[in-house]
């Protein structure tokens, strides 16, 4: 099997016979027609230079290689591992009771959000009543198919879901801070027997939930009220045909 060095070798030999085979002048002087002993000395002669000149490139980069690792002094890494202080840390914390009570206050703080959430921002108690209507619908951006290839809606196509699902209750919106509003919508639930979706857009949902045996829900970050416009409450979201009546109602004792 040959070795790399002798394949090299061979290669360079093997180039050589063909450009002197071609008439090419590989030594200095005129270009010249040889016989084939003389090709074959030529050849073998050029090779052994090249082979030569290429083992003392090899060796000053060998020596320039050691002179580039040797330039300096190493040193190990002496820096810690940052998983290992994280764990000696939260270690030291669980010893002294600080981890115990960060995590006491990391529930208090749920617990408080749950029971009391950020109020929406942008309302307002109703100055002056004000009724107007909000449309449902809305263009399918791209063809809907079921599993089995059914369309069940085209690309471009306008559908309604008050054609489909029409709305079981009235939404009412309050704030839960204000007295008068929480008796409104007592009232307006009287009034609807028990057809109205109370929610909330300020107050603590869970208290009114427990007080009045029944499930009241809060707008979270405000994304119903932004959907219909809402802008004072108390307000009140029911179906006229195939749109949404929404009036934004007066407080009334």
């Amino acid at each position: 099997m040959l070795t790399k060095h002798t394949m090299i070798t061979k290669a360079i030999f093997d180039k050589c016979m063909s450009w002197l085979r071609k008439g090419y002048d590989i030594v200095s002087g005129p270009s010249r027609k040889l016989n084939t002993k003389q090709q074959f000395i030529e050849a073998l002669w050029v090779t052994a230079v090249m082979v030569v000149l290429g083992f003392v490139l090899a060796f000053f980069n060998v020596n320039n290689a050691h002179a580039a690792e040797t330039v300096g002094p190493t040193y190990s890494i002496t820096e810690p591992d940052m998983l290992e202080e994280m764990q000696a840390k939260l270690k030291d914390m669980e010893k002294s009771g600080r981890l115990k009570e960060l995590q006491a206050e990391a529930i208090k703080r749920s617990e408080g959000h749950i029971e009391a959430p950020n109020p929406v921002k942008g309302l307002t108690r109703t100055i002056t009543a004000k009724t107007y209507y909000f449309d449902p619908s809305y263009v399918v951006p791209s063809t809907i198919t079921t599993p089995s290839g059914q369309v069940i809606g085209q690309a471009g196509q306008r559908i309604n879901p008050l054609d489909y699902v029409p709305m079981s209750k009235h939404l009412m919106f309050f704030d839960g801070n204000d007295k008068e509003q929480i008796s409104m919508a007592i009232r307006l639930m009287k009034r609807y027997e028990g057809r109205v979706k109370p929610i909330l857009t300020s107050g603590r949902p869970l208290d009114l939930t427990k007080a009045w045996k029944q499930q009241v829900f809060f707008d979270q970050g405000g994304s119903l009220v932004k959907r219909f416009g809402i802008k004072q409450v108390p307000a009140l979201v029911s179906q006229d045909n195939k749109r949404l009546r929404i009036d934004e109602l007066e407080v009334t004792q």
